[in-house]
């Protein structure tokens, strides 16, 4: 009985002690989350139509791709937050409401102001964690998104494409030979362990 309880009493302290993987959120940011949500009310069929507005497939491949995909979305994350600011009318007498949303003043989100405060509270959040945590990954989705800017009717552009063609391409084919070499690494390193 004294074993069980004093298991207890561990799993309880390492759990607390050890962050359990959905508790990153702070607490506050849950809170201001939710009376947001208060505030951009839509209509249950809408919110669980099993059409993310992100999609989650992205996030069962490998961590480096699963690392660039989410600083892609705390970037689209900013925008959002940032057009969702400048839809909230300027405080004045009279305020028209938001065709998209369903205000609620007395449901526990308060005036517009309160909105503005939670919604910058939440975008400053966004921005910190992309920041700190997501810089290597916001360069590579603008050299990425430069790509997409490559003029591909310009001459000039053209010819030195093809003149970097080899170097590029030698660079790629040794990256993918890389990758291979260090799972075959891996595995034969465990088998090592596990047959001595």
């Amino acid at each position: 009985m004294v074993a069980t309880a004093r298991a207890v009493v561990c799993l309880s302290f390492c759990l607390a002690v050890c962050q359990v993987r959905g508790s990153h959120i702070p607490v506050e940011m849950n809170r201001t989350i939710q009376n947001l949500l208060q505030h951009y009310r839509i209509p249950r069929e809408e919110r669980y139509n099993r059409k993310p507005v992100f999609s989650r497939e992205p996030l069962t491949g490998k961590m480096e791709a699963q690392k660039v995909f989410m600083g892609g979305v705390l970037e689209t994350y900013e925008k959002l937050l940032g057009h969702m600011l400048k839809q909230l009318p300027t405080p004045s007498p009279l305020t028209t409401e938001l065709p998209n949303a369903i205000l609620i003043h007395d449901a526990g989100t308060g005036t517009n102001k309160d909105v503005r405060v939670k919604l910058s509270y939440i975008l400053k959040k966004v921005q910190d964690l992309r920041r700190h945590r997501y810089q290597e990954q916001e360069k590579l989705l603008q050299n990425l998104q430069a790509l997409k800017h490559i003029e591909m009717e310009n001459l000039v552009v053209q010819s030195k494409a093809l003149w970097e063609l080899p170097w590029l391409y030698e660079e790629a084919s040794s990256l993918s030979d890389n990758i291979i070499k260090q799972r075959r690494r891996r595995r034969q390193a465990r088998r090592a362990k596990n047959h001595p």
